[in-house]
């Protein structure tokens, strides 16, 4: 699978924990020497901003997608490639799918969260057929992932729908998954998420 436009979700704070910072740094510089596009939220600030700058000055490619309602000076990353404006958070969504690969998520808060669900969602339904990847540094998500193996423990959640999120503690091991991902065959009436 080719992977030329990547988003990724994070924080706009940059966490207590200096690992934190050091991925997003890292994943920038992967994106750059392979020369892959970032498309995230377009702000300067936290993880955000530290994957766009990285990339920035090593001369790759970074295109932001941010509502107006975020629009403000000391939020947007003025250097980057191309900055895009929405109106609302779900058009910024939506701007956003129809320009990428695939899905990676790095650690944040709400927002971030938000935006790997909605990313699973239309993959579950058959609306996107693109690898969704999460990069669990520092053991991050480790409490997610046991809250969605409960899911599937307890009914609420296919094996295969739970199998949709790929998941490593590298950046090579996470691309590896995501290039070698192949999409669940679509089927013509979506199934109920359990049977």
């Amino acid at each position: 699978m080719k992977l030329n436009n990547i988003v990724v979700f994070c924080g706009s704070s940059l966490g207590f924990n200096e690992v934190y910072k050091n991925i997003a740094v890292n994943l920038g510089s992967y994106f750059a020497k392979n020369n892959i596009t970032l498309v995230y939220g377009g702000g300067k600030i936290g993880m955000m901003g530290a994957i766009a700058s990285e990339i920035i000055e090593k001369k790759g490619e970074v295109v932001g997608v941010i509502p107006d309602l975020l629009k403000k000076e000391e939020v947007v990353h003025s250097n980057i490639t191309k900055i895009i404006i929405t109106k609302t958070m779900s058009e910024r969504k939506v701007i956003m799918s129809k320009m990428i690969d695939g899905y990676i998520t790095l650690p944040g808060g709400f927002g971030t969260l938000d935006e790997l669900f909605e990313a699973l969602t239309l993959q579950q339904l058959h609306i996107e057929q693109k690898p969704v990847g999460v990069l669990n540094v520092n053991g991050f998500f480790d409490a997610t992932i046991k809250q969605l193996d409960f899911m599937v423990k307890e009914g609420f959640l296919k094996p295969e729908n739970r199998a949709l999120l790929l998941i490593d503690e590298t950046i090579d091991g996470l691309m590896e998954k995501m290039k070698n991902y192949t999409a669940p065959e679509k089927t013509h009436v979506i199934n109920k998420v359990v049977s």
